[in-house]
Order: structure tokens, then C-alpha cells, then sequence
């Protein structure tokens, strides 16, 4: 029977149990996750929080993290500006980027949602709104959310990955962790 672990990734934690790429050390999954031979099924930036799932089985894996399965994932993103719902329409019709065309997202305006602070605090600025939208993509590139909000002009300053497939963040505090 393959392990599954949801994880709350906070701000700042990378992705992975190691960091051999930086002379200072950064936080990583094993600060949080002292579980062996499980690995984090996708990737969530550094910058970005929410569910990271971890599996033992790498098939499991492969299919949570491959763009051919097309497992939903939500995100729910504050970002500068405010749009109103036409303004999300290039994001529901699938957009250009640098490295191709997205599928379509399905994406709506939200309340802002019952969230943890966050640490550092998402910069405020007196002059310029935010809003919240929740995104719903079925790929997973680099930074896609991101990249796309930027795109349609409104740039992303705080991320929180709410659901992969059916697993979703309901009731687990930033830095915790459950079997799923």
C-alpha cells in the first residue's frame, strides 16, 4: 500500500529534502518531514505555500505530477489590481505564454479566504488594490499561476496551493503534516 502525506509547505521551504545549490542553508522538506523514502509528487516554488504531496509509490508520483493526467489543482492567489471576472476570461479561454499555449483554467473571483499569516507578511500598499482568485489548472509548469495572472496583468503576491486532485489543505496548520 503506497504512503501518501499531505504537507502545508510555509513560505520559504523548498521542495525537496536537500539543498545542494545554495552556500546558505535553506530551509527544506526535512526540516518538516522526517519520514523515509517518500518524495514530494510535483513541485511547489519557493515563494509559493499549500499542499505538497509525498508518496513512497512513484507511479503515484508520476501521475500527480505528469500534465498528461490532468490532476486538478487548486490555487488560491492574492493578486495587485482588481480584476473583475472579464478580466479573468484570457485565463478560462487558455493563454500564450513563453513556453507555449495553457490549457484552459477555470478561474473566479473569491472572498478573501480564512488563511494563516503569513511570514514574512504580503507586502501592502494603501494605493494599490489586491483580490482574490481561485485558479483551478490541470498542468503544473514552472511557476504556471503565476506567469498567467502576470500575463492577463495582475501579478501574483501571495500563492497558496489549496487542492491536488482530492486532497486538499482543509484543517492542516503551515508546516504540519497528515497521511492522506
Amino acid at each position: 500500500m503506497a504512503r501518501v502525506i499531505l504537507f502545508n509547505k510555509p513560505f520559504g521551504v523548498l521542495s525537496q529534502f536537500t539543498d545542494t545549490r545554495s552556500p546558505t542553508e535553506r530551509p527544506t522538506l526535512s526540516r518538516y518531514v522526517d519520514v523515509p523514502a517518500v518524495y514530494p509528487a510535483g513541485r511547489l516554488d519557493r515563494d509559493s505555500e499549500g499542499l505538497l504531496v509525498l508518496t513512497d509509490d512513484g507511479r503515484l508520483q508520476a501521475r500527480i505530477a505528469s500534465p498528461k493526467a490532468r490532476t486538478e489543482k487548486v490555487y488560491l492567489a492574492q493578486v495587485e489590481g482588481d480584476p473583475d471576472d472579464d478580466a479573468l476570461a484570457p485565463l478560462r479561454r487558455g493563454l500564450e505564454l513563453k513556453d507555449g499555449p495553457t490549457r484552459p483554467a477555470v478561474a473566479r473571483l473569491i472572498e478573501p479566504p480564512a488563511l494563516w499569516e503569513r511570514d514574512p507578511p504580503v507586502r501592502f500598499r494603501k494605493s494599490v488594490p489586491d483580490r482574490w482568485v481561485e485558479v483551478t489548472i490541470t498542468e503544473g509548469r514552472n511557476r504556471q499561476v503565476r506567469r498567467m495572472c502576470a500575463a492577463i496583468g495582475f501579478p501574483v503576491l501571495r500563492l497558496v496551493r489549496w487542492r491536488v486532485g482530492d486532497w486538499t489543505l482543509e484543517g492542516l496548520a503551515p508546516g504540519a503534516w497528515r497521511d492522506a
